[in-house]
């Protein structure tokens, strides 16, 4: 039977990276639960092998089942049934299938019917899903949801609503309204308390992803007369009490696998989650770690399977006597794109890793003081973890749709067919620069980790892991001149003190400094396995021309250019 985790040896290779053994002792308070549970691990190895377990679990399903349902699921999508969502049959198979695994609430405590697994992981099952449907990924990803609740509801909610959640109970964030997307301090949903406590919601979202959810958690606004994100608060919504309705299933570009909904809330009761007002300037605004790495997840996965499906074709297809793979052109845009795709995945879990010693820390300080040495591992990884998830969102989204219009253009007339999956993926592909945050914003929120420096420092750092490495003396060079050009651009960019400027070359700052980390990481993987070098080499070799091209762009402006592009 095919196998999503055992057919891509860069799965378990990000697995068992050497920082895993502390952030699976961490997660484990040192194996505590190990006589309480007995699927529970009693060391890392225990615990690894777990881990493994449910990878190639999950990427069989992966492989036979979801795969195998991504067209059709695509062509039927999903419909309206006495007012609430009806799934298509494909999907609906789908999610029996990992629910049955015991996939859902793989992130929760076991005493919620979870693994008590951690983000990397998960992430790399939603990669394994996404490879396998892009649009169904988004019901993985919804998982977010529970980890939510899990963090900031009361013990009442976590006991009711966490174990629906590991059983496989659908999941939906209404966040979203015809007049605020990105700008969600401007919701105007109503919550409203009766004289007896009880919260009841009043108004219309748009843009819900798999909106009709058995569990939902629903952004309004609970304080009159407000008009900013100061007065908005997060409450949870039980389908059960069937006081909202689907007016629309969207009919969308892409992602058909999931469906997107404009539902209506009349007089829903709902209960608050956390405190008043905390909503979005705290509950939601934590959601952007794991939305980001879910969209990552999701890009990668995709991407995969655009690079898989091109190097198929190119195998196969025949012109001029020869196979297509056999001509330059065609084999170093496979090159390319495999390099892209490797340096994606090798971002997405460190930062995966990042947000998991950043989360677990913060979990860890609620039950005990941390020691000196806890404090200052905090201190870093929650600086890492909020520089690294835009930075991941913004480069994954965008190499997923390069890398899926390479693959249709491989793929030549046919892939423009929908006879070939690359058709399906390249619409798939498109929304992953727009939502939980277009690509533009997420340039926003990285320029402060290029101002502030912590870019520049993460990359002294991955240098000194390299300082040992003689067979890599050629690519170090290579890389701290690259640095020295970011440094200096950063300089030119910042020097005039204008914010509309500094903002005008963010995008390039930014996209500089990935471009810098991710050969960082690429030659770092190699110094475990060899087989990432030539990868490293290939994508070094793009890198150093594009960030030559951005530091040229830099130096060449000055504030006046920006009249030019003002209408």
């Amino acid at each position: 039977m095919a196998n999503f985790y055992n057919d891509n040896e860069d799965l378990k290779f990000h697995l068992n990276h050497p920082l895993m053994k502390r952030i699976i002792e961490l997660r484990e308070r040192n194996y505590s639960d190990y006589e309480k549970y007995d699927y529970a691990p009693k060391n890392y190895e225990d615990a690894i092998d777990s881990y493994e377990k449910v990878m190639e679990l999950a990427g069989e399903i992966c492989a036979d089942v979801i795969a195998p349902n991504a067209e059709q699921n695509d062509l039927q999508g999903h419909s309206i049934e006495n007012d609430h969502l009806k799934y298509n049959p494909y999907a609906a198979e789908d999610y029996e299938a990992l629910r049955k695994a015991s996939c859902w609430g793989m992130t929760m405590e076991r005493k919620y019917g979870g693994l008590n697994f951690g983000n990397v992981p998960y992430i790399m099952v939603g990669e394994m899903v996404s490879r396998g449907d892009g649009g169904f990924a988004n019901f993985w990803g919804l998982q977010d949801c529970a980890e939510t609740l899990a963090e900031f509801a009361s013990d009442e909610l976590k006991a009711e609503y966490l174990p629906k959640a590991c059983n496989g109970a659908t999941l939906s964030m209404v966040l979203t309204e015809p007049d605020a997307g990105s700008d969600l301090q401007s919701v105007q949903l109503k919550a409203r308390q009766d004289e007896n406590g009880q919260w009841y919601l009043n108004g219309v979202k748009r843009f819900i992803t798999n909106g009709d959810a058995d569990i939902q958690l629903v952004l309004a606004r609970s304080e009159e007369g407000t008009t900013d994100g100061r007065g908005l608060s997060l409450f949870v919504y039980d389908k059960d009490k069937n006081c909202e309705v689907v007016r629309r299933v969207e009919n969308k570009l892409g992602i058909h696998g999931s469906p997107t909904c404009e539902m209506v809330y009349k007089d829903a009761p709902a209960r608050l989650v956390g405190d008043r007002k905390m909503g979005l300037i705290k509950y939601v605004m934590s959601l952007m770690y794991g939305a980001r790495l879910g969209v990552g997840g999701q890009s990668v996965g995709i991407a995969e399977a655009a690079y898989r499906e091109a190097y198929k074709y190119a195998q196969e297809r025949e012109q001029f006597k020869k196979p297509i793979i056999k001509f330059p052109a065609v084999y170093q845009l496979l090159g390319n794109m495999n390099a892209k795709v490797k340096g994606m995945r090798s971002l997405l879990y460190e930062t995966a890793r990042f947000v998991d010693m950043s989360k677990i820390l913060q979990e860890i300080q609620k039950e005990r003081t941390l020691t000196p040495e806890e404090r200052k591992e905090l201190k870093y990884y929650k600086k890492m973890a909020d520089a690294y998830t835009p930075l991941l969102k913004l480069f994954s989204s965008e190499w997923c749709n390069q890398i899926t219009y390479d693959s249709l253009q491989i793929h030549g007339g046919s892939g423009f067919m929908k006879d070939f999956p690359i058709e399906r993926m390249v619409r798939d592909a498109r929304i992953t620069t727009i939502y939980e945050g277009t690509s533009q914003l997420q340039v926003v929120a990285s320029i402060k980790a290029v101002t502030t420096g912590v870019f520049a420092e993460k990359m002294a750092e991955y240098d000194a892991v390299l300082a040992d490495a003689a067979n890599l003396a050629a690519q170090k060079a290579k890389l701290l001149a690259m640095t020295e050009d970011y440094k200096k651009a950063v300089e030119l960019a910042t020097a005039p003190k204008d914010q509309d400027y500094l903002d005008f070359q963010a995008r390039a700052l930014v996209e500089m400094a990935g471009n810098i980390i991710i050969s960082y990481l690429l030659l770092t993987d190699s110094l475990r396995d060899a087989k990432f070098l030539p990868v490293a080499n290939n994508f070094l070799q793009l890198a150093y021309a594009d960030n030559k091209q951005r530091f040229e762009y830099v130096a060449n402006g000055k504030p006046e250019d920006l009249e030019g592009y003002r209408l």
